[in-house]
Protein backbone atom coordinates (compact mmCIF):
# COMPACT_ATOMS: atom_id res chain seq x y z
CA UNK A 1 0.00 0.00 0.00
CA UNK A 2 1.79 3.40 -1.24
CA UNK A 3 0.70 5.40 1.88
CA UNK A 4 1.34 9.35 1.21
CA UNK A 5 1.86 9.91 5.22
CA UNK A 6 2.62 13.90 5.36
CA UNK A 7 3.87 16.77 3.54
CA UNK A 8 6.41 19.27 5.72
CA UNK A 9 7.84 22.31 4.28
CA UNK A 10 10.97 22.81 6.97
CA UNK A 11 12.15 25.73 5.23
CA UNK A 12 14.93 28.79 5.93
CA UNK A 13 16.05 31.25 4.03
CA UNK A 14 13.97 31.79 1.03
CA UNK A 15 15.59 31.28 -2.37
CA UNK A 16 15.04 32.77 -5.84
CA UNK A 17 14.40 29.23 -7.43
CA UNK A 18 12.09 27.09 -6.29
CA UNK A 19 12.24 24.50 -3.17
CA UNK A 20 14.14 21.66 -3.20
CA UNK A 21 11.74 18.58 -2.89
CA UNK A 22 12.68 15.51 -1.52
CA UNK A 23 10.90 11.92 -1.18
CA UNK A 24 11.27 10.27 2.10
CA UNK A 25 10.09 6.58 1.39
CA UNK A 26 9.93 4.34 4.66
CA UNK A 27 9.58 0.89 5.62
CA UNK A 28 7.15 0.13 8.25
CA UNK A 29 8.82 -3.27 9.60
CA UNK A 30 10.15 -2.55 12.96
CA UNK A 31 8.61 1.00 12.79
CA UNK A 32 9.65 2.31 16.20
CA UNK A 33 13.74 1.97 15.09
CA UNK A 34 13.20 2.89 11.41
CA UNK A 35 11.26 6.07 12.44
CA UNK A 36 14.46 7.35 14.20
CA UNK A 37 15.95 7.91 10.76
CA UNK A 38 12.71 9.85 9.62
CA UNK A 39 12.75 12.20 12.53
CA UNK A 40 16.66 12.64 12.32
CA UNK A 41 16.59 13.54 8.66
CA UNK A 42 13.70 15.90 9.20
CA UNK A 43 15.45 17.58 12.19
CA UNK A 44 18.55 17.72 9.61
CA UNK A 45 16.68 19.26 6.95
CA UNK A 46 15.04 21.59 9.42
CA UNK A 47 18.52 22.89 10.62
CA UNK A 48 19.78 23.22 7.46
CA UNK A 49 18.41 26.77 6.34
CA UNK A 50 18.02 25.28 3.19
CA UNK A 51 14.34 26.31 1.31
CA UNK A 52 13.62 22.63 1.01
CA UNK A 53 9.93 20.79 0.95
CA UNK A 54 10.09 16.65 2.21
CA UNK A 55 7.26 14.26 1.23
CA UNK A 56 6.98 11.30 3.61
CA UNK A 57 5.70 7.95 2.16
CA UNK A 58 5.26 4.78 3.92
CA UNK A 59 5.17 0.96 2.82
CA UNK A 60 4.64 -2.05 4.32
CA UNK A 61 8.04 -3.29 3.90
CA UNK A 62 11.89 -2.48 2.62
CA UNK A 63 10.77 -4.54 -0.36
CA UNK A 64 8.27 -1.99 -1.99
CA UNK A 65 10.16 0.70 -1.97
CA UNK A 66 12.15 0.59 -5.38
CA UNK A 67 8.61 0.65 -7.01
CA UNK A 68 7.62 3.65 -5.25
CA UNK A 69 10.77 5.40 -5.68
CA UNK A 70 10.92 4.88 -9.46
CA UNK A 71 6.96 6.09 -9.83
CA UNK A 72 7.83 9.30 -7.74
CA UNK A 73 11.55 9.76 -10.06
CA UNK A 74 9.51 9.14 -13.15
CA UNK A 75 6.63 11.67 -12.37
CA UNK A 76 9.34 14.55 -11.69
CA UNK A 77 8.69 16.29 -9.05
CA UNK A 78 11.42 15.35 -6.98
CA UNK A 79 14.75 16.53 -6.58
CA UNK A 80 15.93 13.64 -4.16
CA UNK A 81 14.81 10.38 -2.98
CA UNK A 82 15.56 8.93 0.03
CA UNK A 83 15.05 5.14 1.57
CA UNK A 84 14.80 3.83 4.69
CA UNK A 85 14.34 0.17 6.21
CA UNK A 86 15.76 -2.17 8.07
CA UNK A 87 15.97 -5.62 6.40
CA UNK A 88 16.33 -8.81 9.10
CA UNK A 89 16.99 -11.99 9.00
CA UNK A 90 13.44 -13.04 10.29
CA UNK A 91 14.41 -16.92 9.93
CA UNK A 92 12.36 -18.04 7.65
CA UNK A 93 14.11 -17.27 4.75
CA UNK A 94 17.56 -15.99 4.26
CA UNK A 95 17.41 -12.19 3.90
CA UNK A 96 19.90 -11.43 1.62
CA UNK A 97 17.88 -12.15 -1.42
CA UNK A 98 15.79 -9.29 -0.13
CA UNK A 99 18.30 -6.93 0.76
CA UNK A 100 20.12 -7.14 -2.60
CA UNK A 101 16.96 -6.31 -4.42
CA UNK A 102 15.92 -3.27 -2.43
CA UNK A 103 19.84 -2.09 -2.87
CA UNK A 104 19.77 -2.85 -6.26
CA UNK A 105 17.00 -1.22 -7.23
CA UNK A 106 17.45 1.58 -5.71
CA UNK A 107 20.90 1.98 -7.81
CA UNK A 108 18.70 0.94 -10.99
CA UNK A 109 16.35 3.71 -10.26
CA UNK A 110 18.76 6.27 -10.03
CA UNK A 111 20.78 5.05 -12.78
CA UNK A 112 17.10 5.13 -15.31
CA UNK A 113 15.68 8.19 -14.14
CA UNK A 114 18.84 10.66 -13.35
CA UNK A 115 17.22 11.49 -10.29
CA UNK A 116 19.19 10.89 -6.93
CA UNK A 117 18.30 7.80 -4.99
CA UNK A 118 19.94 7.92 -0.98
CA UNK A 119 19.77 4.64 0.75
CA UNK A 120 19.20 4.57 4.70
CA UNK A 121 18.25 0.75 4.18
CA UNK A 122 20.24 -1.07 6.62
CA UNK A 123 20.73 -5.03 6.37
CA UNK A 124 22.58 -6.18 9.08
CA UNK A 125 23.42 -10.18 9.51
CA UNK A 126 22.53 -10.81 12.76
CA UNK A 127 19.59 -8.83 14.29
CA UNK A 128 17.73 -10.06 16.96
CA UNK A 129 15.36 -8.01 19.06
CA UNK A 130 16.71 -8.04 22.37
CA UNK A 131 17.60 -4.89 24.24
CA UNK A 132 21.19 -4.45 23.30
CA UNK A 133 20.58 -4.86 19.20
CA UNK A 134 17.33 -2.87 19.36
CA UNK A 135 19.24 -0.07 21.33
CA UNK A 136 21.88 0.06 18.87
CA UNK A 137 19.70 0.20 15.89
CA UNK A 138 17.59 2.66 17.25
CA UNK A 139 20.63 5.14 17.91
CA UNK A 140 22.29 4.15 14.91
CA UNK A 141 19.17 4.86 12.53
CA UNK A 142 19.60 8.72 14.56
CA UNK A 143 22.77 8.71 12.29
CA UNK A 144 21.59 7.62 9.28
CA UNK A 145 19.20 10.19 8.87
CA UNK A 146 21.45 12.50 9.71
CA UNK A 147 23.87 11.31 6.90
CA UNK A 148 21.05 10.75 4.98
CA UNK A 149 19.56 14.51 4.79
CA UNK A 150 23.32 15.82 4.58
CA UNK A 151 23.66 13.45 1.45
CA UNK A 152 20.19 14.82 0.45
CA UNK A 153 21.57 18.34 0.24
CA UNK A 154 24.49 17.93 -1.14
CA UNK A 155 23.18 16.51 -3.95
CA UNK A 156 20.54 18.88 -4.54
CA UNK A 157 22.75 21.37 -4.58
CA UNK A 158 25.66 19.29 -6.74
CA UNK A 159 25.90 21.31 -10.38
CA UNK A 160 27.20 18.07 -11.94
CA UNK A 161 28.01 19.42 -14.83
CA UNK A 162 30.81 21.50 -13.45
CA UNK A 163 34.06 19.71 -12.28
CA UNK A 164 35.52 20.40 -8.84
CA UNK A 165 38.67 20.55 -10.33
CA UNK A 166 40.39 20.33 -13.71
CA UNK A 167 44.07 19.18 -14.29
CA UNK A 168 45.72 20.81 -17.45
CA UNK A 169 48.86 18.74 -18.56
CA UNK A 170 52.07 20.21 -17.95
CA UNK A 171 54.10 21.88 -20.92
CA UNK A 172 57.67 20.49 -20.98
Amino acid sequence: MNQHVSSANVSGAASARRPTRIAFIQASWHREIVDQSRDAFRAAIAESGRDVSVDFYELPGAYEIPLLAKKLAEQGGHDAIVAAGLVVNGGIYRHEFVADAVISGLMRVQLDTGVPVLSAVLTPLNFHEHAEHTTYFYNHFKVKGREAAAAALAVTAANYGVPVATAGASAG
